[in-house]
């Protein structure tokens, strides 16, 4: 944790936020319906509203203020744009440290990252500030630590980063190998030459990797995505 406390100081917000390609959005047009069964399949509390404009962010919807809409049954009463929350911009080389202060200072819990020219990049939570400091925070919708392969659809599987290469090798009839490393997540990391960040992608045979979860120190989960019909996935 004091490592930590010293790094948050080097960090910045691209560092850590979660890419653009990765954000849980939901467009301002979705019935209440649709919008619900996002919150529910995603698990998480805060999305972006946008319009068909991906890049235009209306507002930020908190999960519980549906609750008075679908608890009393006031579908027909429901306009998104009456409990949307006020979006907080942020530039993308806004310090960690600094960034965590104003989250506490303002009761802050989610910002939209910019680039210079305006761009959305990602978005940051205060969660995710926490993490580089504390480590991993896991809850009930994250994948169980004892489920190192988990499969979400054909040919795409999230992999625990410490996954044996013999486990991978097993479960996919693969033959990934390297007499430096011992895990996917060591193998992923040679074959960058560095310690890649979130939304970084590496293609390896006929597996595409990417990572999902990382922090300054090590990578944690990566999704994989099978491109090829020559490898065996196991049926779930």
């Amino acid at each position: 944790m004091l490592e930590g406390v010293l790094n948050i100081q080097e960090l910045r917000v691209r560092d850590a936020m979660i890419p653009q390609s990765q954000m849980i959005t939901i467009t301002n047009t979705l019935p209440i319906t649709a919008i619900v069964t996002t919150i529910v399949t995603s698990g998480y509390s805060r999305f972006p509203v946008t319009n068909d404009n991906k890049d235009e962010i209306l507002g930020i919807l908190l999960a519980k203020d549906l609750l008075h809409y679908t608890s009393n049954h006031n579908e027909e009463r429901f306009n998104l744009k009456d409990i949307l929350r006020p979006a907080i911009f942020i530039p993308e080389s806004k310090r960690l440290d600094t960034l965590l202060q104003d989250f506490q200072g303002k009761y802050h819990h989610m910002a939209i990252v910019v680039d210079e020219y305006g761009g959305i990049t990602g978005l940051i939570t205060i969660e995710d500030v926490l993490e580089q400091i504390v480590g991993n925070i896991e809850d009930e919708h994250d994948t169980p630590e004892s489920s190192i392969i988990k499969k979400h659809g054909n040919h795409i599987y999230s992999v625990k980063a410490a996954t044996t290469l013999t486990e991978f090798n097993t479960f996919f009839s693969t033959n990934l190998a390297n007499k430096e490393v011992e895990t996917i997540g060591g193998l992923v990391i040679k074959k960058f030459g560095y310690l890649p960040k979130r939304g970084e992608s590496m293609q390896i045979e006929n597996c595409n990797f990417k990572v999902l979860k990382a922090d300054n120190r090590r990578i944690h989960w990566l999704q994989l995505i099978i491109q090829s019909n020559s490898i065996k996935e196991e049926k779930s």
